[in-house]
């Protein structure tokens, strides 16, 4: 699946449908890709000590996910993306992980304003 951009592997899903991808996921895959370069420039911008190809998959994909919400969709209040990002990596990832993910969205908070 490394080789394999996340564009391509939606469409390949989305052709089985089993189990079915909702709308909403599939506009953050595609949301995420058109956004690529931004969204992983503002994580490594704030993550301190840490740079994108050191950080586990499982995070940096949540961070890329909830960066997106936080920027550019409007129909997730920012503390919601950020809340379900660090909920989501204490499902999924390792133990602190929820720490890194927390920190590095609310200082990205911070600087928002700046950011639009």
């Amino acid at each position: 699946m490394r080789s394999v951009s996340p564009l391509e592997t939606l469409s390949a899903r989305s052709v089985e449908n089993d189990p079915p991808i909702s709308d909403y996921a599939r506009g953050l895959v595609r949301d995420v890709a058109e956004h690529a370069d931004r969204i992983d420039g503002f994580i490594a911008e704030h993550a301190e000590g840490w740079t994108l190809e050191r950080m586990p998959a499982v995070d940096r994909n949540i961070l890329r996910i909830a960066v997106l919400e936080m920027v550019w969709r409007d129909d997730v209040p920012d503390r919601v993306a950020i809340d379900e990002a660090v909920e989501l990596a204490k499902t999924v990832s390792t133990d602190r992980s929820p720490a890194f993910v927390n920190g590095l969205l609310a200082s990205l908070l911070d600087v928002k304003p700046a950011v639009d």
